[in-house]
This record gives structure tokens, sequence and C-alpha cells, in this order.
């Protein structure tokens, strides 16, 4: 390499920064410069494709991971104390030993950092190392390299089941139709495939693309973390511009399926990529006990100052008022003292290194490795599993465990959340008139059977007679319907592979009506070239969407070498169990059969009229009837691939898309194959279309639809299909009564909104489909502003989304489809169960207002006796007018004591949810909002969530959760104090961006109300037992000053001061904040209203944290002065003196923690008793061999000494028996005289099972039957504790049950919420 001067370097640096940092960049072919000088190689400004992850190296490990530590505050404190040690005038102890705390700290922490940084280098070498094909000039082919080889410009050869490299701008394909299909599950977890077609205008039909060839000049934007947005171009040589978008992009970390190879070209390489860029690691939250802990810390720092302070005030006194010369004090090298003043000053530095064990050293440690504890047990509990998805909780942030114990409000998203997200055709509406399906209802019925029936009725065959009276072909569609089932489960079968492929979301039913309408629309337009609305609306169903066709042949194996950290298993495997363990429906219609009157949606038989129930009578009739068969299909004709109904498979991005089409295809109307230039679909009659695919509008969260615009193959038009929200379709016809609309188009429009509202009614999810014609000039004109549109970089989105705008105008109505989508099971007690806790839920929602507030009345987050509020309104103006009157009415409720207050519950559309979080009424919102006790936020988008929770968090400071589990759920998630994704069928977006994930929506009530609980409530005992643990001890050496002339002398040997932190008390509250469980899970679960005591400050308190200070103040003045009073006026050494106080404070300390813990187990005794024998072992072997380990005191054999004296054994008793007293009686009269409710429900954990159970249940029941007032409440007598022990039957009565409304008045006395009792 040739010799360059430094300012050339300097010059090509600030180039390199130059080209990184602007908007586009220009990125060219390297082969015509392969074997220059990299000074020479126009892409040299771009990094390469090697990643690198660590943190360290071996030169800059120790330096950097001690300036990383010592950013931590208390690490910081604790070094400097150790240095101040280093200083003879102030030191208190040996240096070297002063070291010793610190040093193992800091030592664990860097070993740990070390072995997650040795992780990381492996995974880098392993992914670098990674073999791929790159093209070489010299070589004439593709060459195998290594993942770190690649760079920008380069071009790219990857096989079928490989990974993508690099970010690639794909320019060929094996497959004839310049498409290659990619799995993104690496990046977002989805599973379902996609498709990427070659640039538009680069496509050859030559076999082998020829990368020599390649003269382009591809401009792309600037790198950027957004997976679902690309913007470049390709330059050609005669200066054209060729738009290029993410349907052209290979990301890095995506694999190649269903084609034999693809060839990019890449752009991005490395740490430009976009999967790296979204690599940011972990997010680090602080949780709302570790904010309280710093504050605590700081008051143990302001004692410790005030402490140290009358050391050094005490000991100036001494020296200023003893008269004459100490003998302990030793001069300087000239003979002479130093002042009592100066003297003073030191005696504050020495007072700290002395008592530097006030602050806790072991406090930060010990509770990250509670939290791991706590987390392993989150992550065992088998009721957190679901087996029909094998998959389990996940823990994520492992910082923010106790949060869980104190969530005040939840917003959940509905659409796979609260539902199943498994989208079954329901019903459908075409020009006006509606079709419902009671057939497939039915069917329905049968899939509600339990598991162990199912599976009986879809592998049973038909009888024989059946299938021979039968012979139309509808029995063979019959054993379809019943044999799909069994075929789903079936090793091997692909359709378990694809997303959404359920029986109950591809077998549909079709309707008698409907089918015999088709037969007379086909028959219509065999006779004229025009297309009949009917066939329209089900083309628009088959076509009108982004539905992947493959084959079952097609191999989907996973490719060794990339793995993600989030990944513990194959996604296939995971994505076929749940598949194949597709749960039954039964159990959602079991769980809400009794609940509301309201749920008229998720009744199938409200659904089925008495005279069309389709019996095997009417199987036979409608099999002789001149109808078409169900299915519609004949044999293909010659000349097209023997393609069957089996070997279909439809990957779809969403399950909306999945059900279209399946509907589609059980009317005849089935989609064979997809490319990006055409569309083939099989008519009912046989006959197939290939649709020449022009342009594809996309959806956007704007626009709210998405249009196909094709060329009929028989007509020779250019014809728009479009669906979307119902809203967003109506609005492009004009109202149903505008003027330019005809009479027919009139009622067709009115009718179908009719329709619509219903389906909203009934809690079907609801699209409208259209379709427009363009002549040629139309279609012409429009082409070019779309072409520009695409080949722009600046506001590219913009010119788009108005290009599709203009052209989604004057459109033709066809119909509307309504879809259900079921709640998964046991929503309405999770929902009841979580209300009862204090937690107030809100549901955030796509969805019309119809629709989500019969979602509502559903899952029991709205009741019949509700007073719904419902704010949808035009303008600004009106939204304040509406706010202001709706709060005044609501706070007239509240000050009437003459009747009851109602209970309140608020439906907000998108429009007005914007308006009212806007600055000027964000505030009257929030209110009103606090109000209610259940909010419905209906029609809003992915921000509005996000900008929701954060004005909740920062108008009222409380605690959030936010649960969803799709891609526009995850700035809701992020914006939470705590973020919940749900593994559902969207991908895994919402779970990679979460705190926590859980495999369904109704873990959350046990992951709060149990482990929440108990984390909260362990960690925050945990906390203030280590605070008063550590007071406790260090006053003994505060209390000795006072009679060694505050001279910073120690009366326990320090090493055994080491120890009694490090080993002898370090592990039992360890244990304690581990293990330990106040309330059982049965009781907690049976008694949401016990959360309520985690909430607010919760366990950790400022009163509980003063009070332990004070008691260790007490406790230390015992174990002091007792010995003190024994000892007076007697010839003991200073560590004789010492040792009966610090085995007096060890046993004091240990047996306050037997107080506090509320639950023994047989760990609890070992690691207790195992203490203990620690404790007497190393200070016994310590006093036997250490003679001058810590010179000049001599500790040799003073413990032995001390345990052959009686008079050791009576000062230990007595001491501690007089330090626990006060803290025993304080328990004893608070749980008998004031009684909390955990106090309660830890006497109902002592009833036996069964009886405990008949307890909770009749309470529950008596506080179901009617709202009781507070002032009723306080009025009622309680009875004593002692009630639980005398119970021999479990026959209550409604005044044994007095004490349960009790337990709720103390739980919600200081809570402003209004709460459903």
């Amino acid at each position: 390499m040739p010799w360059r001067s430094p300012l050339a370097l300097i010059r090509d640096a600030l180039r390199g920064q130059r080209a990184r940092d602007n908007d586009t960049r220009n990125v060219v072919s390297n082969l015509p410069y392969e074997g220059l000088d990299k000074c020479k190689q126009p892409n040299r400004y771009f990094p390469g494709n090697a990643i690198k992850t660590t943190k360290y190296t071996l030169l800059t490990f120790l330096p950097q991971n001690l300036y990383e530590q010592l950013h931590r505050w208390a690490n910081f404190y604790f070094v400097f104390l150790v240095m101040l040690n280093f200083v003879p005038e102030v030191n208190a102890f040996e240096p070297t030993v002063a070291l010793i705390p610190i040093c193992v700290i800091m030592s664990l922490t860097a070993l740990k950092d070390a072995w997650e940084d040795i992780r990381r280098y492996n995974s880098d070498r392993k992914l670098n190392n990674t073999p791929c094909f790159i093209y070489q000039r010299e070589e004439k082919q593709y060459v195998e390299r290594r993942w770190r080889d690649v760079r920008v410009g380069d071009f790219v050869k990857v096989f079928s089941n490989e990974i993508v490299p690099a970010d690639m701008l794909l320019l060929h394909t094996s497959d004839l139709n310049a498409v290659c299909h990619i799995e993104t599950s690496n990046l977002d977890g989805e599973t379902n495939l996609k498709q990427r077609r070659v640039v538009s205008g680069l496509s050859t039909t030559n076999s082998e693309f020829e990368p020599e060839s390649f003269a382009c000049i591809v401009v792309c934007e600037k790198p950027n973390n957004n997976l679902n947005h690309f913007k470049c171009y390709v330059e050609t040589p005669d200066k054209a511009k060729l738009g290029a978008g993410l349907e052209s992009l290979l990301l890095r970390g995506c694999t190649v399926r269903n084609t034999h190879y693809a060839v990019g070209f890449v752009v991005y390489a490395g740490c430009e990529t976009k999967s790296m860029l979204n690599n940011s690691g972990p997010r680090y939250k602080r949780s709302k006990l570790e904010r309280k802990l710093n504050i605590d810390v700081l008051f143990c720092l302001t004692l410790l100052f005030l402490m140290c302070l009358i050391g050094a005030l005490g000991h100036f006194i001494w020296l200023w008022v003893v008269p004459g010369e100490s003998p302990y004090l030793v001069p300087d090298s000239q003979g002479h003292l130093i002042s009592p003043a100066l003297s003073g000053f030191y005696m504050f530095f020495t007072m700290i290194i002395l008592l530097q064990i006030l602050i806790p050293i072991s406090l930060y440690v010990s509770i990250e490795l509670v939290k791991v504890g706590q987390i392993f047990f989150i992550t065992n509990d088998i009721d957190l599993y679901n087996e029909d998805s094998d998959s389990h909780v996940q823990c994520k942030s492992l910082n923010i465990t106790e949060d869980l114990g104190q969530i005040e409000y939840i917003f959940s998203d509905k659409t796979g959340t609260l539902t199943e997200n498994k989208m079954v055709f329901s019903r459908c509406t075409i020009m006006g008139t509606e079709y419902p399906h009671n057939e497939n209802a039915v069917r329905l019925t049968i899939l509600e059977e339990p598991n162990s029936e199912e599976r009986d009725i879809f592998n049973r065959q038909p009888q024989q007679s059946e299938a021979a009276e039968n012979q139309d072909g509808h029995a063979e569609d019959e054993q379809f319907y019943y044999n799909s089932r069994g075929r789903s489960k079936a090793a091997g079968n692909t359709q378990s592979d694809a997303a959404f492929s359920s029986p109950m979301e591809t077998d549909v039913v079709p309707d008698r009506k409907l089918l015999q309408q088709i037969s007379r629309a086909e028959s219509r337009s065999s006779s004229s070239r025009k297309t009949d609305p009917y066939l329209d609306f089900f083309l628009a169903l088959a076509i009108c969407n982004t539905v992947v066709v493959s084959m079952a042949t097609a191999q989907r194996q996973r490719a060794s070498g990339y793995t993600r950290s989030h990944e513990s298993r194959n996604p296939f495997d995971t994505l076929s169990s749940l598949v194949r363990k597709v749960p039954s429906p039964r159990q959602i219609l079991t769980s809400l059969k009794h609940k509301s009157k309201r749920n008229r949606a998720f009744s199938v038989n409200s659904a089925i009229e008495d005279d069309n129930i389709y019996t095997s009578e009417k199987i036979e009739e409608f099999g002789d009837s001149s109808a078409p068969a169900a299915s519609l299909h004949t044999e293909p004709q010659s000349g097209w691939p023997a393609v069957t109904e089996d070997k279909l498979c439809y990957e779809a991005e969403s399950p909306d898309e999945a059900a279209l089409v399946y509907a589609a295809k059980a009317y005849g109307f089935t989609l064979l194959a997809r490319t990006p230039d055409s569309v083939t679909v099989r008519l009912p009659s046989g006959n197939q279309l290939v649709f020449e695919v022009l342009d594809t509008l996309t959806f956007d969260s704007d626009r709210k639809r998405m249009s196909v615009l094709v060329r009929h193959p028989v007509t020779k038009e250019y014809v728009l299909y479009t669906k979307g929200a119902d809203y967003a379709i109506m609005e492009l016809l004009g109202t149903p009564y505008a003027e330019h609309l005809s009479g027919n188009q009139k009622e067709i429009a009115a009718d179908t909104q009719k329709h619509l509202d219903c389906y909203a009614q009934n809690g079907l999810r609801t699209l409208c489909f259209a379709k427009k014609v363009l002549n040629d000039s139309s279609y012409e004109k429009w082409s070019m502003k779309r072409q520009r549109a695409q080949a722009a970089m600046d506001n590219r989105e913009m010119l788009l989304r108005d290009t599709a705008a203009q052209l989604e105008t004057d459109l033709t109505l066809l119909g509307a489809t309504g879809i259900e989508d079921r709640l998964q099971e046991s929503i309405p007690d999770t929902i009841v169960a979580l209300r009862e806790a204090g937690i107030q839920v809100w549901v955030l929602t796509g969805d019309k207002r119809e629709t989500a507030v019969n979602i509502g009345y559903a899952c029991r987050l709205l009741e019949d006796g509700d007073l719904l509020i419902n704010m949808s309104c035009s303008s600004k103006l009106m939204c304040a007018s509406t706010l202001d009157c709706n709060l005044q009415q609501v706070r007239s409720y509240e000050s009437d004591l003459q009747t009851s207050a109602p209970i309140i519950s608020l439906v907000i559309d998108g429009p007005t949810l914007a308006w009212v979080l806007e600055a000027d009424m964000a505030d009257l919102f929030v209110e009103l909002a606090k109000r209610c006790r259940s909010v419905i936020c209906c029609r809003v988008t992915p921000r509005q969530k996000c900008d929701v929770v954060k004005t909740i968090r920062k108008k009222l400071k409380v605690m959030t959760l936010a649960v969803g589990d799709g891609a526009n759920d995850v700035n809701m998630i992020q914006a939470a104090d705590i973020g919940i994704g749900i593994s559902g069928q969207e991908g895994m977006q919402a779970v990679m961006a979460s705190d926590f994930a859980v495999p369904r929506f109704k873990h959350l009530k046990k992951l709060l109300l149990v482990h929440g609980h108990w984390c909260h409530t362990r960690l925050a005992n945990m906390v203030i037992y280590f605070f008063y643990k550590n007071v406790a001890y260090v006053n003994l050496l505060f209390w000795f000053q006072f009679f060694c002339g505050f001279s910073g002398t120690a009366m326990i040997d320090y090493w055994l001061m080491i120890f009694f932190n490090l080993f002898f008390t370090s592990l039992p509250p360890i244990m304690f904040g581990i293990m330990d469980k106040d309330i059982s899970a049965e009781t907690l679960m049976g008694l949401p209203e016990l959360y309520r005591t985690g909430q607010g400050s919760g366990e950790y308190t400022r009163s509980a944290f003063w009070i332990s200070i004070v008691d260790a103040f007490y406790q230390s003045l015992m174990c002091f002065f007792i010995p003190y009073l024994t000892y007076q006026n007697s010839d003991i050494d200073l560590f004789t003196f010492g040792t009966p106080m610090n085995t007096a404070s060890f046993f004091t300390i240990m047996l306050h923690l037997s107080i506090e813990i509320k639950t023994w187990t047989v760990v609890h005794w070992v690691i207790m008793l195992g203490s203990v024998a620690l404790f007497f072992t190393v200070t016994l072997a310590y006093s036997a061999i250490c003679v001058t380990c810590n010179p000049p005191s001599n500790p040799y054999w003073i413990l032995q000494s001390q345990m052959a004296d009686p008079m050791f054994y009576l000062i230990c008793i007595i001491t501690t028996v007089l330090a626990l007293l006060p803290r025993y009686l304080f328990h004893v009269l608070r749980n008998t005289l004031a009684p909390s409710p955990l106090v309660r429900a830890r006497h109902l954990d002592r009833l036996e099972p069964s009886v405990r159970e008949e307890w909770i249940k009749e309470w529950r029941s008596f506080r179901g039957g009617g709202q009781v007032k507070h002032s009723e409440r306080s009025a009622s007598p309680s009875p004593t504790l002692g009630n639980f022990e005398n119970i021999s039957t479990p026959s209550i009565t409604q005044s044994d049950l007095t004490w349960g409304e009790m337990t709720k008045n103390a739980v919600t006395a200081n809570d402003p919420k209004p709460v459903n009792l």
C-alpha cells in the first residue's frame, strides 16, 4: 500500500464523513475497480459487512470497565472511602483490608460483563464467517466468500433457505416472473412469505444475469432503521430513472424461500443495514421502587453526615475539655500534637470510613440477584404456559419486576389481544342484498365441541348412502369440511406452516341463495362482455390483497447459522405446533354464555334462523337442486398445471386477507397464482382469468384502504378494485344521498350502510369493496404521474399518497363483508378481576365504534347498567363544548349525596381524541377519564395510542401498562411503564419491543395479581430490611465512640465486620426477597382487591422506612448497653467486650428477619440455620488461627473463651429478647387491633383449601349483590381474627362476611378512583 500524507488521510476522512451524512448516496458496481487500491474505490467511504457488537478488547477491558463501574454512584462512593483510608491522618483500618469489600463487588461485576462480552464476540465471529457467494470479475463467476468480505457495490447470489448477508437491491431471480419469496421472521417474527420483485425495468428474460453488464448508478436514501420504508431509484446509462422501493429490497437477516436463487446488489452493509440499526440492545427502565431507593440512600447519607459531625465535634470537645495530653495521641515528627480543631476535622473523615457500611454496599448486587430469582419463578410458572402455541411468559427487562405489583392503568389493543385474531368469514352484503350464511354458522357450532369430540367429528367419514345421494359434489365438500381438521393436524402438512390457516379460518360453507345468484351472474356474463357486480365482488375478494400463493410441495426449512437472542426455538416449529393445536372455541363460548345479554356477536345461535338449520335432510335437498355444487370447482383446463386445492397454500400478512381469500375460494373464485405483474383466478365454471396487475396501492393508516389496478383479460378494461374501512370507501362515493349518485346507487349505498351498522353492532369487523373502470387516456395520464412519484427521492410517500387519492375517486360500491374475531378464553373474568384489583382498563382499537362497544360488553369492560358517554365530534369547538358538558354532568353526580353515583364509561373516536389530547383540552379530558371506570378509544392510529399512554402517565403520575400483539402497538408498548407483548398471529414485533411477553391476555391476571404482588412485596421488604440491618450494626460502633473519646476505635475486629455483611447476613435477605410468600396464589387470585395494597406507595413507604431506622437505633442501643453495663468496671480487653455485642447483634438481626418472613419452607430453615453455623464456624476458626491478622489487634481464642463463660449466653439471650420485644409487640398489636387486608388474607390461608374456597366464594357473591357505600362499610362490625380458627364447616352467613367489606374499605380508603364493588 503506497504511503499517503496525513493531510490526504484527513481530507479523505472528511469526504467519507460527508458521503455518509448526505441524505442520499450514489452506489456503483465494484467490478470495474476490482484489484485497485482502496483509495481508488468509489464505494470506499461506506463500511464493510463485518459487524462488531462487543464493548471491549483485551487492552481496553480493564480501564473501560472500571470507568463504567465508577459511573455508578455507589461504587464511586466506596472507592473514594478506600482511597481516603490510605491517608495516614484519617485512616480507621488497615488500608489493604479496607479494599476487600469493594474489590469483591467490582470484580464480580467485571466477570459478569466479561462473560457477556465473550458471548457477543463468539456470536459476531460465527456470523461474520458465514459463507456466501460474491461475483468476482477475474473468476467470471460467483465465488464463495464470508459475510465479512461483502462490500457495498458487490453482487451477491443467495440460494433457497439461505440468509441474506446484507441489504441488497433485487436485480435477478430464478423465477420466470422475476419474483423472490422471503421470510422475515428473524427481523419481525412474521413467518408468512413475502414477495420481493426485481426492480421494474431491469428484469431480463435471459437465463443468467451478467453483473459485468450492470452500468447503472443506484441512488438510495441515507441508512435508517425503518424496516417498512425504503427510497431508491436506479439511473440507467441513458439517464432514465427507475423507481424502486421496499418491494425490491432484500434485508439482511431475511431467508430466501421457494426461490432457487436470487441476485442482489448491496446498498447497505454491516452496521448500516436496517437490521443492525434496529439492534439497539436492551432498553433500560428504572422501576418506581428504585427511584425511591435512591432518595432513601440520600437520607442515609444525611444521617451518616450527622453522625460523623457528632463524632468530629465530640472528638474536638474531648480534647479541649480533658486536661493534659492523651496517651493514645501520636505526635508528629517534630514531637508536636495537632490542635483539637484540626484533629476534629481529621476525625470527621475517620468516622466516615468507620461508619461507611451505613450505606449498604451489597444492596444493589442483592437486588439484581433477587430480580433474577423472581424472573426464574415467573418464567417457570406452569399456569403462564400456553400448550397450544408451546409458549410461555418471557421477561426481557430484568429490573422492573416489582412494578408489576403497582399497575393502576392498563391500555390494551383489541384485535389479537382481547380477541383470537382468527378471522372467520361470517356474512356479506352485495349490491344492497344481505347474505347471512346461516349454514356457515352451523359449521362453527360443530367446531365448538370439546377437543376430544372435535377430533372424532373431523376424522369421521360420511355415511355411504349420504355420499351416494350427493353426486353433484356436495358430499365431497362435506367430506372436505369434516376431514380438513384431521389433515391440518397431520404431520408434514404444509398448510400448518402458513399463518392464519386453521380450519376455523379456512373452511367456509357457502350461502345457498348467494350460490344461486352467482350461477345466474355467470350465465349473464357469458352471454355478454359485461362483468356482473356479483362476480366483481368475489374477484375483488380474491385479488385485492397481498396474499402470496405457494405450493404444498415447497420446502420451508430454516437454514442454520443465523440466530437471534430472542429466538429460543425454531419459529416454524412453534407456528406448526400452534396451528396443529388450535384451541376449541367452545371454551370461549362457554365463558361468555352466562355473562352479558348484550353479547350478541359471540353467540352463533343468534345468527341462525330456525327454518334454515343445515341438517342432513337439507343437504339432500340442496344436493338435488339445480344450483351449482358448494365447491363450484371443476377440473383444470388442459395446458394448466394440475393444481388441486390441497396443494395451494396462502401466505397472508393479516388474518383479514386470509379470511377473504378463503371465502372467495369457497364460492369457486380460487386464487391460483400471484406475480408482480399478474394474478390468476379460477372461476366457478373452471375457466381461469389472468389479470395483468398494473399497480398496487398499498394500505396506509391515512387512507385506510388498498387498491389493485388490473387489466381485465376479457373486457380489456382498466379496473380498479378497492377495499377499505366503510367510512373511507363511502366518502369516495359521496354520501349515500349525494346528488350525483343515481337512484339505484343511492339505495345500494344506504342499504349497505344499514348492513354495516348491523354488522358492527354484532361485533363484526367490516370492510367495503368498490370498483372503478378507467379509460385509456385517464390511465395513461395517471400512470405518468405515478412513475414520477415512484422515482422521486424527496417527499416520495406524499407523492405516492396523492396519486393514489387521485385515482380512488368516483368508485362504484360492490358490497361489504363482516368478519368475526372471537374473544380469547377467560377474557371477561380477567377484565373483571383487573377492575376489582383497582386497575382501570382502557381499550384502544382501530375498529369502528359499534364494533368496539360490542366487544366491550362481551368482555365485560362495559356493563348493562353503565352510563355510557359517547364522544364523537365533527369539530374542535363542538368537542370542547361536549367535553365541558360531560365533565359538569359527572361532577354533579359526585356532589349529589342523595343518590348513588352511576358507573360511568367513556367511548371516544379517533378525530375527537386528537382534539382532546391537545394542550388546551388535555387536562379536562384526563379529569373526565379518571372518573370513568372504563374507556374505549376507537378509530385510533398507532400514534394516538402512544399519545394517550403518555398523557395519562404524565398528567396523573400513575403506573401504566400497555399490552398489544402487533407492530401498530409497539409505540404504545414502549411509552408505558411496563410493555406487554402477546405472541399472537401478527408477528413478534410487539414481543420484541416489550418488557414482558405472555401467550394470552388471560395470563395478565396471574402475572399481575400474584407475581406482581409477590415481587413488589418481597423486594420492598428486603430493601427496608437491608437499611435496617446496616444501621443497626453500624450504630454499635457509633455508641462506642462516646466511651473512647470519639477516637474512631472499633471494638469488633475489622475482618469480622467484613465477614458480617459479605457472608454472615447476606444470603438470608436474598432468600427472603426471592421466596417469601405473604399470601398464597389461590387467595390472591380469589381476592383481586388485595392487589390495591401495592398501588401508590405500596409496601415501600416513607413511614415504613423511618420506622425501621428508629427500630434499628433502639436495637443497637440494647445490643451495646446491655453488654456494656454487664462488663462495666471489669478488666476485659477490647475484643472480649465487643464479641458478645457482635454475637447478640447477629442473632437480633437474624431473628428480626424471622419475624418478617411470612412463609417458612425447607429452604428458609436451611439458609437461616446455615448462616448461624457459618457465623460460629468462621469466627471460631478466625479466632483460633489469626494471631496478628490485623495488627496491633489480637483476636486469638476470644470467642472460644467467651463460649466457656455462661455470662456470654445470658447476655446474648437477654439482649436479643429485649431488642426484638418492641418489634414483636408492634406486630401483635397491629394485627390484632387494626389488621390490614393482607393480614386477614393470611388468616384465610391457614384454613383448609375447601373451607377457604367457600369463604372466598361466599364473600364474592355477597359483594356482588349490590354496591355498598363507604359509610355503610365503615359502620360494619369487624369480627376478631379468632373466627378463622374456629371454623368447622363451610356454611357461612352474611354476617360472617362483614370483615370482607371492612377489608375492602381499608384497601380503598385512600384510593380516589371510583371502585366497582
